[in-house]
């Protein structure tokens, strides 16, 4: 697989814009992709040094709307901490 199919998004939300500060970023990932992977490919795309990756994977979740049912897809989201001599990844672009 590609570096940038494994990475879909950055996860923007309160709690990990607050992880910022501390070299903590969080992205939504390819649910089959493991920690090694995401890893390499956030080195790969933002040539940044990766010191350790924590993953958390959500269930998909049954859900209907009037007499339509099904399921949402299951999600991967991934937290990437870098090192302390490395540079800080820039998520929302040059203001």
């Amino acid at each position: 697989m590609d570096a940038r199919d494994l990475i879909k998004r950055p996860v923007i939300t309160e709690r990990s814009t607050e992880q910022m500060e501390d070299k903590k970023y969080t992205f939504e990932v390819d649910v089959r992709a493991n920690k090694t992977q995401i890893k390499q490919a956030i080195e790969e795309i933002f040539e940044v040094d990766v010191l350790k990756v924590n993953t958390i994977k959500y269930k998909q979740k049954y859900r209907r709307f009037g007499r339509f049912e099904g399921f949402k897809p299951a999600k991967k989201k991934a937290i990437v901490t870098l090192t302390a001599d490395s540079e800080e990844i820039e998520i929302f672009g040059e203001a």
